[in-house]
């Protein structure tokens, strides 16, 4: 890494150390039910959500309720977003100055049922998964209703779930793990709207447009007519960062100017990814009464973290080795002068946009500001290998705490078997139960990636009444061999982690990709948090265990550790055959003279 690379990510971990406890500390004060410095403004607004919904504030919900009530909530935030979409043309805020001209208003054209059903999906489960343009196939009324609400209120749903799951392992004897309706509306209220709001304010003030127009035309200074696409875009790119949802105004996602102008923005928006991730391990900690159990998870998280920078950075940085037959590089060094900065924006270079990628897939963000699809096999495995390690790292708003906490019982379990004794995390033991459903997490989301994958590599679709050949869905990838199965691979990755970014050169707006990615995104979604919402009701139910010398420690480095091992060898075997397919051997090959990029091909044919 260069010493620009390497000082950018220490001052940006440093600044994720500093904000991780005042953001913790507020998040139990908050969910314990207790005084912060904005109920004073927020508390009557509160109040009021109550009284029109009927919420009862005290009544709390065993983890069958809890999840019922996510379930539900899910549903109906899925059909009002569906109806959105598909009603749109007679929906106000339309592009209308277009209107009987080339340039058709967006908005103005009918969003398919399939369509509608993956994105109506994609942001009810956080995933937003993008299988079309923001600016040119929904109107601004569309894009703020179906698309931003359901940002605010997805993430907000991910927290719940967590504090539930965080309270499992704080309470003793407990039938009751809290009150969804409760944490939902909290974690709106104080957390991503006030956030989003001082967010939204610091990118309008850096050049995020935010505003009703309609789409501009321009002449160029070549003579050309070019249309720009405007909108309310300040207002949902801060709660795709907060929420860690993805989603951009934008096709070009984090890379427009509109969306990402500069440096600055760029950097916030990277803290604004990872700040309310590690503030939930601080969270965890105080609630179980013990500190050090969180910053054990927070030192887990921040070793991943690292390392996938250490391999991506470096390996952008080094770039293509086969530019040397063109005399593109030194002979020394057999690196590619400046780097890989195919699919990369000068204004952000190298080594941020490798940041970048990995922040964004080490949460459950999914927003991008380089395309993935044009990174090296090297630096394009890391992104990919963070989703699936199921964003442990941090993750998003609430999902990297559950992930990391499935691992960590896995842990115990490991360390159980090795010494003889009954495994125990944070004073509870972990029993049949517990271990039954994280390896149920664990098999159903592996099992919903690589079948799903499978199944696009060989299966016959049948289109206007003729059967595709096998491995029809492959004809929707820009590239052959190992990449273009890396594109397949990395869809259906995102899909069930929730991510939303994408290997770019995948044409996912098919009846097929709409159906299958979606419901990917289901799978992903509710079979990974149900099993984690009953774990915390198992928890709750039992007793402390008081500390003995026979206790493993869970809070020191040994434990850290024997996590991240965990993490990693459990993602090692589940994935490898899958990536030995992808970007392992493209790697080989490509040190072999072997490529599969679009660029390369023009290079080489």
């Amino acid at each position: 890494m260069t010493p620009n690379g390497i000082l950018n990510v220490l001052i940006y971990s440093v600044l994720i150390l500093l904000v991780t406890k005042p953001l913790g500390i507020f998040m139990t004060r908050l969910f314990a039910g207790e005084r912060t410095f904005l109920h004073p403004v927020v508390r009557p607004l509160e109040k009021l959500v109550y009284r029109l919904c009927r919420i009862h504030e005290n009544a709390e919900q065993r983890w069958t309720q809890y999840a019922a009530s996510l379930i539900a909530f899910s549903v109906m935030s899925f059909i009002f977003a569906y109806v959105i979409q598909r009603l749109q043309r007679f929906v106000p805020l339309l592009n209308l100055q277009h209107y009987g001209t080339p340039h058709a208003p967006a908005g103005a054209t009918p969003v398919t049922a399939d369509l509608a059903f993956n994105t109506a999906v994609s942001f009810v489960t956080n995933t937003n998964w993008q299988n079309y343009g923001g600016e040119t196939t929904f109107s601004h009324f569309v894009q703020m209703t179906a698309l931003t609400v359901q940002n605010f209120l997805s993430a907000a749903a991910g927290v719940a779930v967590s504090i539930a799951l965080i309270r499992g392992f704080a309470r003793k004897q407990a039938n009751n793990i809290g009150n969804f309706w409760v944490d939902l509306v909290r974690a709106t209220l104080y957390i991503f709207l006030p956030l989003s709001l001082l967010g939204a304010l610091f990118l309008c003030s850096q050049g995020v447009i935010q505003n009703f127009k309609a789409n501009t035309t321009v002449q160029t200074v070549e003579g050309a007519t070019q249309t720009i696409a405007q909108g309310p875009v300040a207002s949902q790119e801060a709660i795709k960062m907060v929420g860690t949802n993805g989603g951009g105004f934008f096709n070009a996602n984090s890379a427009h100017p509109f969306e990402n102008p500069t440096p600055l923005t760029n950097f916030i928006q990277l803290l604004m990814i990872f700040a309310i991730p590690a503030g939930l391990t601080y969270t965890f900690g105080t609630m179980v009464g013990d500190t050090r159990q969180g910053w054990a998870l927070f030192g887990a998280m921040g070793v991943l973290f690292l390392a996938g920078v250490l391999v991506c950075s470096p390996a952008e940085q080094a770039g293509n080795p086969q530019l040397a037959q063109l005399g593109l590089e030194t002979k020394a060094s057999h690196t590619q002068p400046g780097g890989n900065m195919e699919g990369k924006e000068v204004r952000f270079g190298i080594a941020t946009s490798a940041l970048f990628a990995v922040v964004t897939t080490d949460a459950s963000c999914g927003a991008v500001n380089s395309m993935h699809d044009s990174y090296t096999p090297l630096g394009g495995l890391v992104p990919l290998f963070n989703i699936q390690l199921g964003e442990v790292v941090f993750g998003g708003v609430g999902a990297g705490i559950k992930g990391m906490l499935l691992f960590a019982i896995l842990a115990v379990f490991i360390a159980g078997l090795m010494v003889g004794r009954t495994p125990e995390y944070i004073g509870k033991k972990i029993e049949q139960k517990e271990v039954k459903m994280a390896m149920l997490a664990l098999i159903l989301m592996a099992a919903n990636i690589l079948i799903f994958t499978g199944i696009s590599t060989v299966a016959k679709f049948k289109q206007n009444g003729y059967w595709n050949p096998p491995g029809a869905a492959t004809a929707n990838v820009n590239n052959n061999g190992p990449h273009g199965f890396s594109e397949i691979l990395y869809a259906y990755t995102s899909a069930n982690g929730n991510n939303g970014s994408a290997f770019a050169g995948l044409s996912g707006n098919t009846p097929w990709y709409n159906f299958s990615l979606g419901l990917a995104m289901l799978i992903g979604r509710f079979l990974f948090i149900i099993p984690m919402l009953a774990v915390a009701g198992s928890l709750a139910c039992k007793k402390k265990l008081p500390v003995t010398s026979g206790t493993l420690p869970t809070h020191g480095p040994l434990f850290v550790g024997l996590l991240i091992g965990t993490v990693i060898i459990v993602g090692a075997l589940t994935y490898f055959p899958a990536l030995s397919l992808g970007p392992i051997v493209e790697h080989f090959l490509m040190h072999q003279g072997k490529l599969f990029s679009m660029v390369s091909f023009s290079i080489w044919s």
